[in-house]
């Protein structure tokens, strides 16, 4: 939550700071904001409002003013309302500070140092602003290592002050920063994609260090002053992969990557046609080890790891919980060392997923993740990783993300089984070159794709819809009910469709669709049943159905044929299905598709 761009360097910091906020915008678009340091006068002159980057960008066209060195933010408000004066950058005395994270005890703060006359607005930003100010005599790390002993919670800071030139400075606790030198400069920031245009090559901020960005040079060292050579990484994106490439929203780009992206995610982990984790240092004893697995994650990883749970049951007939992160360290998990603990989390950052890995770990689990961002949080805090390389994903709705940690589970699965002697080597092969199949079917949904628009609009004006399915079916449809929610602020509620006659059944009516999924052949005949019973209640019903079966509803129903897979693998081409279903429905409504309202990509506070 919340974006953060510092620079220094050659370039028009102007320019700089709103580029990389645009990119930064799915981070928090509540309100938005930069400081920069006027060249001609060395005055820090501050621009903030609430709205858009857009917004700010009009602001900032008025003024005119010469600079290379400036921090910027966009904000998804936590403490205080959205307003211009809640918006980052807070300037107070000879500080100005941007913040990501959560300050806990602000308030004992604003009563020990009696910093409430210096306050102008509701945020614990200002607050350590203020801190900051009082602690500084002239000595930035003195300042900042006073700082942070007093703050309690996460945080990410990025400060300039007033004397100290065209310097930036930074550190953190928990809340991400990764920086880099290039040749425009040295620039930091809470995401990777905002130095993408710049660099491949970024490190991250080590926790309680402080970081300075020079025009020419980078210095990081610990809080004693000790010097730290950073630890640079490289990152296999395309330097302009995060933009949108002609399309409207971002959301539609990321759905029509999907191929690519599952290919890029499988294709260095096969060899001799079975799945093979020795590139990313994953043993199988990590695998032939354990006796239980405990997936932890939240939202749209947490349903990747449900369809993982269905196959490890009906494969590897283990036992498997999946974990909703939020909730993992209050409902004393049965964790030990024979639990193999899966973490999953695009950004890697997702801070109840990083907390319940450290927990787990505690309790002696070993832990592989499964994360999009190289040297992310939650990638440093496990045992073993596995990259989805879905590259960047900006959209806030999650999509090839979420079928990249697929098809990493489909690889862990067909390992397993391999590993532990369930499958053979000609089963795993068989197994493997069904989910190598599975870019070319989604291109065939995606080629068809104007159906589903079409299919869109008969949701619409919906205020409540409902979506059945039974078993995978079921974990495809909670993922697909979430994005509907998500970007077309649709009421929109999955349930198992044999449930529907404990209760759910009363809600349906004529004015509520009905969005079925028919995927798995042995439990066809339940589903078409179940389909028939919300339909005699007067409800439109769509259907996406596995093509074999399709002649089953033909001119009974409005029906979406999905390409055919073996009924495991069938989520691949129902999830494209679904996804373009609810890009559809929100991009028709007239919705910002990729800033949906209320949420952030990357939730990075409790």
């Amino acid at each position: 939550m919340c974006g953060i761009i510092g620079y220094t360097g050659s370039e028009d910091v102007k320019a700089v700071l709103l580029d990389a906020l645009e990119l930064l915008e799915y981070r928090g678009y509540d309100s938005a904001g930069v400081a920069v340091r006027d060249s001609g006068t060395g005055e820090q002159r501050v621009f903030k409002c609430a709205g858009r980057v857009s917004d700010l960008r009009m602001l900032c066209a008025a003024e005119k003013f010469a600079s290379g060195c400036g921090i910027g933010h966009t904000r998804w408000a936590t403490h205080g309302g959205v307003s211009d004066r809640n918006a980052h950058p807070h300037q107070v005395g000879r500080v100005t500070l941007v913040h990501n994270g959560i300050i806990e005890n602000y308030k004992e703060l604003i009563a020990d140092y009696d910093l409430q006359e210096e306050l102008q607005s509701e945020t614990d930003t200002e607050v350590v602003a203020a801190l900051l100010n009082r602690f500084y005599e002239g000595e930035p790390h003195e300042a900042i290592k006073k700082t942070v002993a007093k703050l309690r919670g996460t945080f990410a800071l990025v400060v300039m002050f007033a004397d100290q030139g065209d310097v930036v400075y930074s550190t953190r606790n928990v809340s991400p920063i990764v920086a880099t030198l290039c040749d425009e400069g040295a620039m930091l920031a809470s995401d990777l994609t905002a130095l993408c245009r710049f660099t491949n090559r970024y490190f991250v901020v080590p926790e309680y260090h402080i970081l300075e960005l020079h025009a020419d040079h980078i210095a990081l060292c610990d809080l004693d002053g000790k010097m730290v050579e950073p630890e640079y990484l490289t990152v296999d994106w395309e330097l302009n992969s995060a933009g949108k490439n002609g399309y409207p929203f971002y959301m539609e780009k990321e759905i029509m990557e999907q191929p690519d992206a599952i290919e890029r995610t499988i294709e260095g982990r096969i060899r001799s046609g079975l799945p093979d984790f020795s590139a990313d240092g994953v043993p199988d004893a990590l695998f032939t080890d354990c006796e239980r697995i405990c997936i932890i994650a939240c939202g749209t990883a947490m349903h990747a790891g449900l369809v993982a749970q269905a196959l490890v049951k009906s494969i590897l007939h283990m036992h498997i919980e999946v974990e909703m992160a939020s909730e993992f360290m209050y409902s004393d998990p049965v964790i030990d060392e024979k639990t193999l603990v899966i973490a999953v989390s695009q950004s890697g950052e997702t801070i109840d997923t990083l907390e319940a890995v450290k927990y787990a770990r505690r309790r002696g689990a070993k832990c592989l993740s499964i994360i999009n961002v190289r040297g992310s949080s939650i990638a440093r805090e496990s045992d073993y990783v596995l990259y989805t390389n879905a590259g960047p994903e900006i959209a806030v709705a999650s999509t090839k993300a979420y079928t990249t940690q697929l098809a990493v589970f489909y690889l862990i699965v067909a390992r397993m089984a391999y590993s532990r002697g369930v499958f053979s080597a000609e089963e795993t092969q068989s197994f493997i070159r069904e989910l190598q199949r599975t870019p070319d079917v989604m291109k065939k949904i995606l080629a068809k794709r104007r159906d589903i628009h079409v299919v869109a609009k008969r949701v619409l004006g919906a205020k409540d819809l409902f979506m059945i399915g039974r078993g995978l079916d079921y974990s495809i449809l909670l993922e697909g009910s979430l994005k509907l929610k998500e970007v077309s602020y649709i009421h929109s509620e999955a349930y198992a469709s044999g449930e529907l006659k404990h209760g759910p059944i009363a809600l349906i009516t004529q004015d509520t669709p009905v969005v079925a999924s028919v995927t798995q052949e042995k439990l066809m005949s339940k589903e078409l049943s179940n389909i028939k019973e919300v339909r005699s209640r007067g409800a439109d019903v769509v259907v996406f159905i596995k093509e074999s079966i399709a002649q089953r509803l033909e001119g009974e129903y409005e029906v979406v044929k999905l390409p055919n897979m073996q009924d495991e693998f069938m989520v691949m081409p129902a999830s494209v299905a679904l996804q373009l279903l609810a890009y559809y429905v929100s991009a028709d409504k007239g919705f910002d598709v990729d800033k949906p309202r209320n949420l952030a990509k990357v939730v990075t506070v409790e």
